[in-house]
């Protein structure tokens, strides 16, 4: 079929106004039958989809009957005009005939080896219907925002920049608090340093009580051998003990005698008389 792109004018649509019939008329020549373009449809089907809608009754519940009916006046109304059709619309004519009288017919008459009229019926209803429903959602994507006609995309992507802003919530009392806190950490953490006492080491004893072994000859007072090294009063407790100590191992190598009469007595010491 050939297709016009121009508008029809009024005397070009079918009698009742609405159909999608428009008539191109061939060059200066009375013998060539006119050909009907059937803008927008794609097939037979588009058709009946069409002639259902125009009976503006839900599709589930539209009578074939009337349906075809109405196919066929449109088929002969078509010849009537000397409109050359394609032939899938004259295939669909006569099996829409063929369904009218076996509709028509008593079901006493019908064939047993053929569908039932009903159920073939049903089927071109169902048939009419998925049309309808793929109608349906086509035109809802068609509705949908086109990219670069509706909506455009964005260019480069811009540079994520993030912006802080401080906002101090706290009062002067709560400032307060976490400075005595801070105070009171810093405190409990406070490091000491023991300063090392002045003391008289025993090594050091040892050697003094060495050196003085030669002047030992008769008893004498502990304390009177170390008189020059009690000077100091912070050192005094530290040279007792060291001297004391350091005495007993001398008298343990037998180089040195210690006697004591009484407890808490002063102790006496001299040079052994076996060495």
């Amino acid at each position: 079929m050939s297709k016009e792109t121009t508008t029809p004018d009024q005397d070009e649509l079918w009698p009742d106004g609405q159909g999608p019939v428009r008539l191109m008329p061939e060059p200066e020549d009375d013998g060539l039958p006119l050909i009907v373009d059937l803008d927008g449809f794609e097939g037979p089907l588009d058709l009946l989809l069409q002639l259902a809608r125009n009976q503006k009754v839900d599709i589930t519940r539209i009578s074939i009957l009337a349906l075809a009916e109405q196919y066929l006046v449109f088929i002969e109304d078509a010849r009537k005009m000397k409109l050359e059709l394609a032939a899938d619309y004259l295939v669909m004519a006569a099996w829409l005939a063929y369904l009218k009288s076996r509709l028509l017919l008593p079901k006493e008459a019908d064939d047993g080896d053929e569908p039932p009229p009903e159920e073939l019926a049903a089927r071109l209803q169902f048939r009419l219907q998925r049309l309808q429903a793929m109608r349906d959602a086509g035109a809802k994507l068609m509705s949908r925002n086109r990219l670069g006609r509706d909506v455009f995309a964005r260019g480069w992507p811009e540079p994520v920049v993030v912006e802080k802003q401080v906002e101090w919530g706290d009062t002067l009392i709560d400032l307060l608090q976490v400075y005595a806190d801070r105070r009171q950490r810093k405190a409990a953490h406070h490091n000491y340093e023991i300063k090392r006492m002045p003391v008289w080491t025993l090594k050091e004893a040892r050697t003094a009580l060495e050196r003085m072994l030669g002047t030992m000859d008769d008893w004498g007072r502990f304390d009177s051998y170390l008189l020059e090294y009690l000077v100091e009063p912070e050192k005094r407790a530290s040279v007792l003990a060291s001297g004391f100590t350091a005495s007993l191992e001398l008298v343990r190598e037998g180089v040195l005698e210690v006697r004591q009469e009484k407890s808490f007595e002063p102790i006496y010491m001299r040079r052994s008389r076996a060495g």
